[in-house]
């Protein structure tokens, strides 16, 4: 499969997602850059949404502490296909507050896939209805300019529904990190949002 391409599903598939969500992320984006912004016509909120992401993931500066996940569910394979974006200067110091401090950099060719897999298996999960912990694998990762793609898959054969989703990436780092996950299953989809005082959501559909 060509994670690589999946950027742009997830560009179309975001903006599918909870409208009340996307609503509170929009506010909690201008309030953190101190903007004055009125949504006259609700019906142009996820235009407006896609121009703050475009301004947060295009451009050299990054004024708020952000990340993007799309999990898409593979009804044929029975697994979550998971696809993390984040800002590479801050997934860096994140890492290097887990390398006990030694200093970490990525690039395409570093070996630092195990601390990577180490990281994501602390800060990322999904367990079933039974509070069962699901185990991942680790693809590998991508570099961008400014941005570091990370690819698992999680094997799920159990119902969604009262599944606990965790992405805490980063939050031990920033007190103001925000991590958006748009989830889609079968023909269901929804935008989840997480913050340092809401590490884990229920999923309910």
């Amino acid at each position: 499969m060509m994670y690589s391409k999946r950027f742009f599903e997830f560009n179309k598939g975001l903006f599918r997602g909870g409208e009340r969500s996307l609503t509170e992320l929009s506010r909690v984006i201008v309030n953190k850059n101190k903007l004055c912004l009125t949504l006259l016509n609700s019906a142009h909120l996820r235009e407006i949404i896609f121009c703050l992401f475009s301004l947060l993931f295009f451009t050299g500066a990054h004024p708020v502490h952000t990340s993007i996940t799309q999990m898409q569910y593979n009804a044929a394979e029975k697994t979550f296909e998971v696809s993390l974006r984040v800002f590479t200067d801050d997934f860096e110091e994140a890492l290097t507050k887990e390398n006990n401090n030694q200093l970490v950099r990525l690039n395409d060719k570093d070996a630092n896939g195990p601390l990577i897999e180490r990281y994501l298996r602390k800060h990322f999960s999904l367990s079933n209805p039974g509070k069962q912990r699901k185990p991942f694998r680790y693809i590998g990762k991508e570099q961008e300019v400014d941005a570091t793609w990370m690819y698992i898959e999680v094997p799920y054969t159990e119902p969604v529904k009262g599944s606990t989703l965790q992405q805490s990436l980063m939050m031990e780092v920033f007190d103001d990190q925000i991590n958006l996950v748009n989830v889609s299953y079968l023909s269901e989809k929804k935008t989840v949002l997480f913050r340092k005082n809401s590490p884990q959501q229920v999923l309910n559909w």
